[in-house]
């Protein structure tokens, strides 16, 4: 990756971050610990991977991205608005009444958001049946989803798995957030998924393996997902629960807690010093 382009999607990346704080704490409730650890995922889908645009949000050939996760709304919330799809102004309005930011993903309303989402095991199956409608229909765009590591304990994720896999839809990337947290323990103590590589590779996916929190990594594993052909690709992604603010990393009492305004300064005082130091 070129030293400027990883500075500038660092950059983008704290900010989706810092919009997460923003939002959270405005509403006093939300899930910043799981949107922390994917928003380097974010910056790299919206700024480099897809096919999107701001000025068009339907339009026909653009890629898909379902937030399979749907909790982490705050973070695609950040990385749509940073990206143009609607006004920064919005961030604070989170789970507010009127708002069009919802608590989950709304397509109805929201623009950019190409499938409502919460329910979780429920996304990947979206995901599968978008990338199967482009291949029926002859379009070639693709469609990206990310998954908690929590959430592939629901079975319905590994009955879309199957389904996908069995259809041949190499334009499906399904990314797994492995912060191994969930809102009542480590993903082991609650429902142990592990292990996720083999269990992918069993269904008949292509399976890459990285550090999620990793720009570069990151880069090198979408290259490759797009060269894999009759079969859908799973990254496996090593991520930090609460990413970028440290009293919030690896710890799952964040999970679906909002800084109240000692811990909303603290946390907004750590990501602008990360701000500057990528600016500077």
């Amino acid at each position: 990756m070129d030293a400027m382009t990883k500075k500038e999607l660092s950059i983008i990346a704290t900010k989706i971050r810092m919009a997460i704080i923003e939002g959270t704490y405005h509403a006093k409730s939300g899930h910043p610990g799981g949107s922390l650890s994917i928003a380097d995922d974010l910056a790299y889908l919206y700024w480099k991977e897809m096919n999107i645009d701001p000025t068009d949000p339907k339009k026909a050939d653009r890629d898909r991205f379902v937030l399979s996760k749907g909790h982490a709304a705050p973070a695609l919330y950040g990385a749509l608005a940073l990206r143009g799809f609607f006004d920064a102004d919005l961030i604070p309005t989170l789970r507010q009444v009127g708002s069009i930011l919802q608590g989950h993903p709304d397509m109805k309303h929201i623009p950019g958001v190409d499938m409502s989402s919460g329910s979780l095991g429920q996304g990947i199956s979206c995901a599968a049946g978008m990338a199967l409608g482009a291949k029926l229909s002859g379009d070639s765009f693709r469609v990206y989803t990310i998954l908690g590591d929590g959430e592939i304990q629901e079975g319905q994720v590994w009955e879309a798995a199957m389904y996908a896999a069995a259809k041949k839809l190499d334009n499906l990337t399904v990314i797994v957030d492995n912060n191994n947290l969930q809102i009542d323990g480590t993903v082991e103590e609650v429902n142990s998924p592990y292990p996720i590589p083999e269990k992918f590779a069993a269904f008949g996916f292509h399976v890459i393996e990285i550090d999620g929190n990793d720009l570069e990594q990151i880069e090198a594993a979408f290259a490759e997902a797009r060269t894999i052909k009759g079969k859908p690709t799973a990254i496996i992604q090593k991520t930090v629960k609460g990413k970028g603010v440290s009293f919030m990393e690896n710890q799952c009492s964040w999970h679906g807690s909002a800084p109240k305004k000692e811990e909303y300064d603290k946390a907004m005082a750590e990501l602008t010093a990360k701000l500057q130091e990528w600016e500077g």
